[in-house]
C-alpha cells in the first residue's frame, strides 16, 4: 500500500497542473455529493406520516445502539406525532438515562416521557437470569435466537417472576421457550408475552 501511496505522489508531482484540474472538479463532486446526502439524512415534513414511519424507525435504532443493552433488558416504546413514549424494564439505571437520552437526541423529536422501570437489585433474581439462559438458549431449536447481536427472546426477571418478551419464528419456538422457562427452579410466575415474527400484534421495540 506504502508503494502505491508513493507511486501516486511520484505521478501528481510530474503532472501538477492537471492535478489542479482534477482536484477542483473532485472538489465540486465532493460538494454536491455531501449536499444530497445531508438532504437524504434530513427527516420529511414533521407530521406527514412518512415522518411516523422515519421517527418511529428512529428511535428503535437508537434503541438498538444503547451501550449495556442485554437479553435482560426489555426496551419499548410509542410514537405520537414526534412525541415518543418509552416504557419496559432495565436492570441497570444508566440503561434508563442512556435511551433517553439517545431518544431526545434525534432530529425534531418532541417530548419524551421516561416510563422505563429500573429492576431491584437481587442475587436470586442474578441467578435466575442466568439459569433461564441457559435453559432457553442451549436448547436446539432456540439456540438460533442467541446468535444474533441482540438476543430475541428477551429475559425480564422481578423478584422470582420471570416474563419473556420478544419475537420468535413461529409458534413451536414460542412454545419451547415457555415451556423451557418454566423448567427453571424456584421461579415464582412466568408470563409469555413473546410475539411470532410479522405478527400484526407485535409490539413495539422487540
Amino acid at each position: 500500500m506504502k508503494e502505491a501511496q508513493q507511486k501516486g505522489q511520484h505521478t501528481m508531482s510530474e503532472a501538477l497542473s492537471k492535478s489542479k484540474v482534477t482536484a477542483a472538479v473532485l472538489g465540486i463532486a465532493m460538494f454536491l455529493a455531501t449536499g444530497i446526502a445531508a438532504q437524504a439524512q434530513k427527516p420529511p415534513e414533521r407530521g406527514s406520516g412518512q415522518y411516523h414511519n422515519w421517527l418511529t424507525t428512529e428511535v428503535r435504532h437508537q434503541l438498538i445502539m444503547v451501550p449495556w443493552l442485554s437479553l435482560f433488558d426489555n426496551l419499548q416504546y410509542r410514537v405520537d406525532g414526534n412525541n415518543v413514549t418509552l416504557s419496559g424494564q432495565v436492570t441497570d439505571p444508566v440503561i434508563k438515562d442512556d435511551a433517553e437520552k439517545a431518544v431526545k437526541s434525534i432530529e425534531g423529536v418532541g417530548q419524551v416521557t421516561d416510563n422505563i422501570e429500573v429492576l431491584p437489585l437481587s442475587p436470586m433474581d442474578n441467578q435466575i437470569r442466568r439459569a433461564e439462559y441457559r435453559s432457553i438458549y442451549s436448547f436446539p431449536s432456540l439456540e438460533k435466537y442467541g446468535t444474533m447481536a441482540l438476543p430475541q427472546i428477551h429475559i425480564v426477571v422481578k423478584n422470582g417472576h420471570v416474563t419473556l418478551d420478544g419475537a420468535v419464528l413461529n409458534q413451536a419456538d414460542k412454545t419451547a421457550a415457555d415451556l423451557r422457562a418454566k423448567s427453571v427452579p424456584n421461579v415464582f410466575s412466568v408470563t409469555d408475552n413473546l410475539q411470532i415474527e410479522n405478527s400484526q400484534t407485535q409490539r413495539n421495540g422487540q
